[in-house]
């Protein structure tokens, strides 16, 4: 299933993830994260609000293709600020090109003429978000609605905010009478018919797997109360999920919170025992476990260790308690 979209920023072959998002360009860290969220509930499979299995195919589709590389870009510092250096550059290209500029929604074009540009691109484009993935259907017109607004953003400002003229007639005339989207038009322009639709196999993409990387990179770096917050957001998306239960009883483990680890793994052992990354959970909880045991006192070996029997004569060693089997007794005692 193709995503592509020819309209806004994405005309110029640009990655518009503030448009995949439903977001202004000046949204902070905390404010993606959020709309993250909201929109990987709406495309999960397990909370799609479609009845159709095409429909939660696409959605997972959506996710995988669209909404997840965008907030892997947006989220982390770096990389958001390459992005808007990239932003700064897009717009001294469209003031170049100011007089090729074209839009087709009513919405960009209002903010064209409009003088209190900057406030109305906020309003408009929330007004837009909120909409944005109710219908999957229309997810991709409305990324290109919110592209096209931010389009004529980046050009009023990087203009001073002057009003932009409209694009002349005779152009939107020859726009309208060739459209390019359409099968026949693109066996015209290219001189081949065009290519039958490929089936492509749907893969599920779990919306924690970006929380799962980055908990681990954070508990590489021993940054593990950050690990702890993002495996926190993760649950909130599948609360049954094993391997960030398992990733969150290894960060518990590291800052010396036994009792939520202790939980944590129990819960990703329901869950699933045979996942890779409960048993190296376990594999870690259990050197801890005879880490802590060997750390304790031993038995003394002196005469006060034996005990005569009186009733058969005979002298008989008292041998020290074996520890329990597992940490604070969670696995039972080895027999």
């Amino acid at each position: 299933m193709s995503f592509d979209i020819e309209r806004g920023l994405f005309k110029f072959e640009f990655s518009d993830h503030h448009a995949v998002l439903g977001l202004p360009f000046d949204a902070d860290p905390g404010v993606i994260r959020k709309r993250y969220i909201k929109i990987s509930r709406r495309l999960h499979p397990d909370t799609c609000a479609s009845e159709s299995e095409a429909a939660k195919q696409q959605a997972s589709q959506l996710f995988a293709k669209l909404v997840n590389p965008a907030y892997e870009q947006l989220s982390k510092e770096q990389s958001r600020a390459e992005h808007n250096a990239l932003l700064q550059r897009m717009g001294k290209r469209l003031q170049e090109e100011r007089d090729k500029l074209e839009v087709t929604s009513e919405a960009a074009k209002q903010l064209r003429r409009s003088n209190n540009w900057e406030h109305e691109y906020k309003t408009t484009l929330q007004k837009l978000a909120e909409t944005q993935y109710e219908s999957i259907d229309e997810v991709l017109e409305k990324i290109a609605q919110i592209s096209e607004l931010n389009l004529v953003y980046l050009m009023r400002k990087s203009t001073g905010g002057g009003v932009i003229a409209p694009q002349p007639a005779v152009a939107v005339a020859a726009k309208a009478a060739t459209p390019t989207n359409s099968p026949a038009a693109s066996a015209t322009v290219s001189g081949r018919p065009p290519a039958p639709p490929r089936q492509q196999k749907v893969e599920h993409v779990s919306p924690t797997e970006p929380y799962c990387r980055r908990a681990e990179e954070y508990m590489a770096k021993n940054s593990f109360a950050k690990a702890v917050l993002e495996l926190k957001d993760a649950l909130k998306l599948e609360p049954n999920n094993s391997r960030c239960h398992s990733l969150l009883a290894r960060a518990y483990l590291r800052q010396n919170q036994a009792t939520m680890a202790k939980i944590h793994l129990q819960q990703a052992l329901k869950l699933n025992p045979q996942d890779p990354n409960v048993i190296e959970a376990k594999k870690e909880f259990d050197r801890v476990a005879m880490r802590t045991v060997k750390g304790t006192p031993e038995p003394t070996q002196k005469p006060q260790g034996k005990t005569p029997d009186k009733t058969q004569g005979k002298t008989t060693q008292k041998k020290p308690d074996k520890p329990s089997g597992g940490f604070f007794g969670l696995f039972g005692g080895k027999k």
